[in-house]
């Protein structure tokens, strides 16, 4: 590999984990995937979760179904959450905000984050043989 390309490889990695080129150190904005969900409704974000159809295919728990994957507790951050809700890439219908408003969604992730976490593999009899 010719020196140049050592060098921008060298450089691209020191951007990536946030030193700029003249050696200081950078601290790197928090990702809007990582900022903190809106404070939520727990109980308000259960009755969403009916009233909308969430548990057709996500199950009364959010534990996942036939239709559609796990979604709680904590398994994506809030961005990711409310992104996928307005903009979904599979068969799940778009909820506009002529469906659910921003706070809305805030409550049902706020619900779906209050369930509790699934059993690990080797506590379930049936599954830790």
């Amino acid at each position: 590999m010719p020196p140049t390309s050592r060098l921008a490889v060298v450089v691209a990695a020191l951007l990536i984990v946030g030193v700029s080129a003249d050696g200081q150190g950078v601290t790197p904005a928090k990702p809007a995937a990582q900022a903190a969900a809106p404070a939520g409704k727990v109980e308000n974000g259960g009755v969403l979760y009916k009233k909308v159809g969430c548990y057709q295919c996500h199950a009364n728990e959010a534990q996942g179904g036939l239709s559609g994957p796990r979604i709680g507790p904590s398994l994506f951050p809030y961005a990711r959450f409310s992104q996928y809700i307005r903009r979904p890439t599979g068969d799940m219908p778009p909820y506009t905000t002529k469906v659910l408003s921003d706070q809305e969604i805030a409550d049902i992730y706020a619900w779906v984050n209050a369930r509790p976490k699934p059993p690990a593999v080797g506590t379930l009899p049936q599954l830790a043989r």
